[in-house]
């Protein structure tokens, strides 16, 4: 296993219906932080390849809704709607209610200078798992990927 795969390990992970992931960014922890936490920013990475987004709700804060349309590059539109239970530098968890139904944990580890990003996606049911472990994985690490992309771009700036 790579530093920047995506995982599900066979034990306790596929218990709890989780897939992990991590990725280290040559970005501070801050900056990545606003990637996660402006919309404007957000939108651009969010989802896999191919995916664009329209924002409807962004309220960032415990209890707070985010509610989104992700635009499939097959047309298909994909309706979104979480809520925010945590916001910190440290780590972002929200809670994913139209289906499939999860919690989604970004953890943020300070390398100085650098960021490890870990990614804990855990369902609520195995069937929620089992309907999404054929893409999900692949999915989240294009979702990284495009996250890598947009860092490079507020670099720039």
């Amino acid at each position: 296993m790579t530093e920047n795969q995506a995982v599900n390990n066979d034990t306790s992970a596929a218990e709890e219906y989780e897939f992990i992931g991590s990725r280290v960014f040559d970005a501070p922890r801050e900056l990545i932080f606003e990637a996660w936490t402006k919309p404007d920013h957000l939108a651009q990475w969010w989802g896999p390849n191919g995916f664009k987004n329209t924002f409807h709700e962004f309220d960032l804060r415990p209890g707070g809704t985010w509610q989104f349309v992700m635009h499939g590059p097959n047309g298909v539109d994909y309706p979104n709607k979480s809520e925010f239970v945590e916001i910190g530098l440290e780590r972002i968890v929200l809670r994913h209610i139209s289906a499939p139904r999860f919690q989604l944990t970004a953890i943020f580890e300070d390398l100085g200078g650098k960021t490890r990003l870990t990614w804990r996606q855990l369902f609520e049911t195995a069937s929620e798992f089992n309907a999404v472990k054929k893409y999900a994985p692949e999915a989240n690490e294009q979702n990284l990927d495009r996250l890598g992309a947009q860092l490079q771009k507020m670099r720039s700036v």
